[in-house]
């Protein structure tokens, strides 16, 4: 077991912390520049006061109002552009940690999520948050300060009139606030479609193309159609729920509604000579600036609670569990006695599935170990557990004696490389992908790993030979991807490599090809091979069988045989499909 001191998992910081300071001050300088802009209102209500008691000197007041519109204008202009250049940085900060932060989580995390929802957390959530740091924080604010402004200059002036034009304003929020009550869970049920959908979305694109090949392109759609449609019920339930109350709210607070009952009443204690004729004006003005101020909050709430919830979801992923990082890094020596690797009381499981369960296995130096057993007896997942994909539960897996929780990430990888079933090749360079793990890598190391994955002289048929780009003038097939990834394998050099069986769906022609490239991959190395075609590791040192996560048989393949156990009956099985095979191809 791990003895050294685990690092403690560093606290994500808050996704808006960058731009606090900004959003503070632009929304000081907007509440500023709102009261400004309310210059002119107040200047008219004045005007009108001056001109019916016959004052015509209305200049001084004309002056301040232009000046205030002037101060305004460029708050709003200040606020506008400091605000979409703390987006900028916080879009971009939040981008590169989190990629950083997908590099350090294990690949349980990845499991249980599709590539659609890291998509959209990594490219649109990160979009949506434009809303709330650009826009969001400085629209609710000028929106809202003149509302509040209004009803206490309005106050002051008379406040029973005051009283009796709120009322279609308190009885339009009481009805918002009915409409709105179910915001609270419904929300964050919204974000969950909306994540669903595009993992669907993605699934339907990455799909089609197969499923037309089949001949059956109806299927195809019928997931991403599925979910489209639950999601259509959910909101339009949602929106019945919702749209009786949604609609008086917004009549009520309307700018005609609060006109007709600023007029009627007004009108009448004006009639009365309760209500100077001055006072009447100035809540027909403002009476429309509280409407139309709330109107435009309301209108925000929903881009500001989804962009909120947006930031959630991304400090939820900045703050994920990552794998312990040793505190004290131990170097192992590659001269240590024993066996290179060595797993004891291995024990994995995916929430309540056990995946593996008490397993005991060691890789002598310079073997080549098989693994093999059924479909979801635990192969991958063993495998994975050497490059340090994952931790196990319980248990240890040692590199030279040292537990890998023991040894820096960057460390173990100077020891153990990885070729696995699904060739992964990154956009760029052919070149660049081939040297990954050795940047530094001159062009004759890499034309050298080339050659030896027999992948060279189909590299330099491309139009930029190994300077071709992958996905723009380099495209591949399956197995030549493969062989690449055999060729940064050998450029790595290192002593230790996992194989996912390379050859799996592989065509006979590639399949001989790669098995070429292996035989130079794995020699004088420790190697974990994963094998799906027992034919190819006839010659392991020693066959692992894996059954429902636990070793059931160990030895070499005539051994093995010998036993009449799982691996023969395997081996069995092997052999009708090969034959079915050939006597298929032979009948055409």
């Amino acid at each position: 077991m791990s003895t050294s001191t685990v690092l403690p998992a560093r606290r994500a910081p808050s996704v808006l912390a960058p731009a606090r300071v900004t959003l503070i001050s632009c929304g000081i300088v907007t509440g500023i520049s709102a009261l400004a802009g309310m210059a002119p209102l107040i200047a008219a209500v004045e005007i009108s006061r001056r001109l019916l008691h016959g004052d015509a000197d209305v200049w001084p007041i004309v002056v301040v109002a232009l000046v205030a519109l002037a101060v305004k204008q460029f708050g709003t202009f200040a606020t506008g552009v400091l605000t979409h250049l703390a987006d900028i940085r916080v879009s971009f900060g939040i981008r590169r940690d989190l990629l950083g932060k997908l590099r350090r989580l294990p690949l349980g995390w990845f499991t249980d999520r599709n590539s659609g929802t890291v998509k959209k957390i990594v490219e649109d959530d990160v979009a949506a948050l434009h809303q709330l740091i650009a826009h969001s924080v400085v629209e609710i604010t000028a929106a809202a300060v003149p509302p509040v402004a209004a009803i206490v200059y309005l106050l002051v002036i008379d406040w029973r009139m005051a009283l009796v034009s709120l009322l279609p304003l308190v009885t339009g929020l009481v009805m918002y606030q009915r409409a709105m009550a179910g915001a609270g869970t419904k929300y964050p049920e919204f974000m969950r479609w909306l994540t669903r959908l595009s993992g669907a979305a993605v699934e339907f694109v990455n799909g089609i193309a197969v499923v037309k090949a089949f001949g059956t392109p109806g299927a195809a759609s019928r997931r991403f159609q599925e979910v489209s449609r639950s999601f259509a019920h959910f909101f339009l339930d949602w929106a019945r729920a919702t749209s009786t109350a949604t609609v008086i709210a917004e009549i009520l607070l309307s700018p005609p509604s609060m006109l007709v009952v600023t007029a009627t009443a007004g009108g009448v204690l004006t009639a009365a000579g309760r209500l100077p004729v001055t006072s009447l004006i100035a809540f027909l003005v403002f009476g429309t600036v509280i409407t139309a101020g709330l109107m435009t909050v309301m209108m925000s709430v929903h881009p500001l609670v989804t962009a909120l919830s947006t930031a959630r979801g991304i400090h939820e992923v900045l703050a994920a569990p990552e794998l312990p990082v040793p505190a004290e890094p131990v170097v192992p020596d590659t001269g240590t006695p024993g066996p290179v690797i060595r797993m004891r009381g291995v024990r994995f499981a995916y929430g309540e599935t056990v995946v593996l369960d008490g397993v005991d296995l060691d890789l002598g130096r310079g073997t080549i170990t098989a693994l093999v057993g059924p479909s979801g007896s635990g192969k991958s997942t063993l495998a994975k557990l050497l490059p340090r994909f994952d931790d196990p539960q319980q248990g240890s897996v040692e590199l030279y004696g040292v537990d890998l929780r023991d040894i820096d990430p960057a460390e173990l990888y100077r020891h153990v490389a990885f070729v696995f079933q699904d060739p992964a090749l990154l956009r760029m360079s052919i070149r660049d992908n081939i040297r990954l793990a050795r940047p530094d890598a001159g062009d004759e190391a890499v034309r050298a790993a080339a050659a030896k994955a027999q992948i060279l002289d189909r590299l330099e048929e491309l139009p930029r030979g190994l300077d071709s780009v992958v996905g723009e003038d380099a495209e591949l097939s399956g197995g030549e991807r493969q062989r690449v990834c055999i060729a940064r394998a050998i450029l790595a050099d290192r002593p230790v490599l996992v194989l996912d069986e390379a050859t799996a769906s592989a065509d006979p022609e590639n399949e001989a090809r790669i098995q070429d490239a292996l035989s130079e991959v794995v020699r004088e190395r420790t190697v974990l091979v994963i094998a799906h075609r027992l034919s190819t590791i006839r010659g392991a040192d020693r066959i692992v069988v894996l059954d429902a996560g636990r070793v059931v048989e160990r030895g070499r393949h005539e051994e093995l045989l010998a036993r009449q156990g799982l691996y023969a009956r395997l081996w069995e099985h092997d052999e009708r499909a090969r034959e079915g095979a050939a006597d298929r191809l032979e009948t055409r």
